[in-house]
């Protein structure tokens, strides 16, 4: 029953310089873009030694062996982005052609890898880093896209069952499309206006502004709560489970190192909440954040699994991925 202990998920959004292409280039970003395979092997090992584990979110384009397999796979019909910038089609005659040639948009054997560990999850980011709420897309554009998505994972033996909307870009209307392709999850946002406002297109530029502000102080200072959640009430209606994010784990910033043990403090007095009052608690980030100081975000992170240890032997505090979260949640709901 999901109600007779609290519950730990982690889930990572993997997608290489797919998910941020319009922002900044690769020589922009490159230390990051190069230290994700670490990292990830890192994350790997660290979550294996406390048993924790993990969602990793993946942009479907990642699951090709090369630029052949990439364009097979491609929808019929893509996103006519208002934005053009956005489109990642349009950049693909300037991608290489495999892995080797370009590890910066292409993750095929870090795939493998995460699959062979065999105690996390695979689930989808889209197929193409897909904006639910922008202009010059349509219903029939997301279906393809992830029709696609889950086809090309099948190279690799996994079923997609969970998905993750880039940047959060939410558009209720789409679940149920998710929810006739099988896919069981979605990671929604925090329950609070500073997490849910940005994500109309035509939010000033102002308002984005002030409310990236107000987030990173929120990392630090309890401003909205501690979000985590009765699963039971909030998924009393619709088909696909609703697993909201509870925080996004920053990377270090050296420029604001003497704020780090509150941005940790935070996130374990909110596991502690979730633990005691059997309730989920949803941390999300990355895995190119931790890109540049690296030893410094494991640190981190080793901190949370450790505090997560403790609470799981002190209050059965449990791990789950994604989707055997949302089974236990299907299940309480029959």
């Amino acid at each position: 029953m999901i109600n007779d202990n609290g519950h730990f998920v982690i889930s990572l959004d993997y997608e290489l310089h797919w998910g941020f292409f319009d922002l900044k280039s690769v020589e922009e970003y490159q230390e990051n873009l190069e230290n994700t395979r670490k990292v990830i092997e890192r994350l790997l090992d660290l979550s294996d030694k406390y048993n924790v584990k993990l969602t990793f979110a993946t942009v479907g384009f990642l699951f090709a062996k090369n630029k052949d397999e990439l364009i097979e796979y491609m929808p019929e019909q893509t996103p006519d982005y208002a934005k053009t910038e956005l489109d990642p089609y349009a950049i693909l005659e300037d991608v290489g052609y495999n892995e080797k040639d370009d590890p910066y948009h292409f993750g095929h054997s870090i795939l493998k890898r995460i699959i062979e560990n065999n105690n996390h999850e695979v689930g989808t980011h889209t197929f193409s880093h897909y904006y639910c709420t922008e202009s010059g897309q349509n219903k029939n554009h997301f279906k393809e896209d992830i029709t696609a998505a889950l086809d090309i994972a099948e190279n690799l033996n996994t079923n997609i069952e969970s998905i993750v909307f880039p940047r959060n870009m939410f558009n209720p209307e789409y679940l149920d499309v998710c929810y006739k392709l099988g896919i069981k999850s979605y990671r929604g946002t925090e329950d609070s206006f500073l997490y849910q406002l940005e994500n109309s297109p035509e939010s000033p530029y102002y308002s984005w502004q002030i409310f990236r502000v107000l987030r990173m102080l929120d990392s630090y200072l309890n401003l909205t709560g501690k979000h985590t959640y009765d699963l039971k009430k909030i998924n009393n209606k619709d088909k696909i489970i609703n697993l909201p994010q509870s925080r996004f784990l920053r990377p270090y910033n050296k420029n604001l190192k003497l704020l780090e043990p509150f941005k940790i403090r935070r996130i374990k007095k909110a596991m502690q909440h979730a633990a005691k009052h059997n309730e989920l608690f949803h941390l999300w980030w990355h895995p190119h954040n931790f890109g540049m100081h690296m030893n410094k975000n494991f640190e981190n992170l080793e901190d949370i699994f450790k505090e997560y240890k403790r609470l799981n032997e002190k209050h059965q505090f449990k791990s789950e991925t994604m989707t055997s979260m949302a089974n236990k949640v299907i299940a309480s709901l029959i």
